[in-house]
């Protein structure tokens, strides 16, 4: 069984427009209101929805796409190609209490590359890396997890080093043997992880400091789900300063999600996150759908080109200040945030499977 043509077609568009690099508003919203097209009408949970939200198939806008709830990909199968042809499914951690979401893909390339260029889009040197997430080899089902073994062509020599085995646990020494290594031989490195694994990582019984070579870096994921703890952004950065010597300034904070298939990355405090050219983020008044207006707040909708399979845009429950040109603040997440035209819908849309 093979993807249709048409599948293919859009594959290839946007595969092509991410080689080229950034899309200007035209192009983004041309090839937006084109997957939209393929979208209602292959993916059927999202054409009823559309449906129920009274949206044409022949938009003019690319704002007016609707926007999945993020919640829905946990109650149904959100597919735009037929389920035999489904390679990968990634899904959410599950610690919330509302079970599992599921992001289903027909194919990787578009998704390997919007991780590639968008790590890219950063320009950090090609460094060894150590990684505090578990290995895809035990978090099949990981998105985060794919990513980090993606990021292995962006370290140098291909240098990876993963520091939590099977079940999650994190090796303690692991990440300090190999910190004095390159310490001794001078060598900036790049660590990964989530924020709770690098917590667990700074407050482990006899952990030492270290003060690393000039031009390493770390990239947090955030989260702290199911742990019970909470550490506020300001105050994770000071405990990379204390522990590892890295300046805020050398601290990444990627944002992203099973349900997406691109990430926005931003660096220090205090500076908006941004995403890759195929993507566009929107802060959401949730009690009129309208995007609210520059420094004011709201929930944020993620239009990501790179999601052929599934569906374009996504409506989260993530609370954000609308920066300049595209950007967003995040704030952290409200679950009563999510826009009423889109529950209802989406209520309705779940009743008429």
């Amino acid at each position: 069984m093979t993807l249709p043509g048409d599948y293919t077609f859009l594959e290839n568009r946007i595969h092509a427009a991410m080689e080229r690099g950034d899309l200007d508003e035209a192009a983004f919203g041309e090839l937006a209101l084109e997957i939209y097209r393929f979208q209602r009408r292959r993916n059927l949970a999202y054409g009823r929805y559309c449906e129920h939200l009274g949206a044409p198939p022949n938009l003019r806008d690319w704002r007016a796409i609707p926007a999945l709830p993020q919640s829905v990909f946990k109650q149904a199968a959100i597919r735009a190609f037929a389920q035999a042809l489904t390679v990968k499914t990634f899904r959410t951690s599950g610690t919330t209490g509302e079970g599992f979401g599921s992001h289903h893909f027909a194919s990787l390339r578009l998704y390997d590359a919007a991780i590639l260029h968008g790590w890219d889009s950063l320009a950090l040197p090609m460094l060894p890396q150590i990684i505090l997430t578990p290995s895809p080899a035990d978090a099949q089902h990981s998105s985060l997890s794919h990513l980090m073994a993606v990021l292995k062509t962006r370290a140098a020599d291909g240098e990876q080093h993963w520091c939590i085995g099977a079940g999650g646990i994190l090796e303690k020494e692991k990440p300090g043997v190999l910190l004095e290594r390159y310490l001794e031989e001078s060598q900036p490195v790049l660590l990964l992880g989530t924020a709770l694994a690098f917590l667990h990582f700074f407050e482990s019984p006899g952990a030492r400091k270290f003060t690393l070579p000039a031009d390493s870096y770390a990239m947090e994921t955030g989260g702290y789900k199911g742990s019970g703890r909470s550490l506020d952004k300001s105050e994770l950065y000071a405990l990379f300063e204390k522990h590892l010597g890295l300046a805020p300034e050398n601290v990444v904070n990627e944002y992203g999600m099973t349900e997406l298939s691109s990430q926005f990355y931003t660096r220090g405090l205090s500076k908006p996150h941004r995403g890759p050219g195929w993507t566009r983020a929107l802060v959401i008044d949730p009690a009129t759908g309208r995007e609210v207006a520059v420094g004011e707040m709201g929930t944020l909708r993620i239009f990501d080109l790179a999601n052929l399979g599934s569906v374009l845009a996504i409506q989260t429950r993530d609370v954000a200040i609308r920066s300049v040109k595209g950007g967003f603040i995040l704030l952290g997440r409200d679950p009563a945030a999510l826009p009423r035209g889109c529950s209802r819908s989406a209520d309705e849309m779940l009743s008429a499977r």
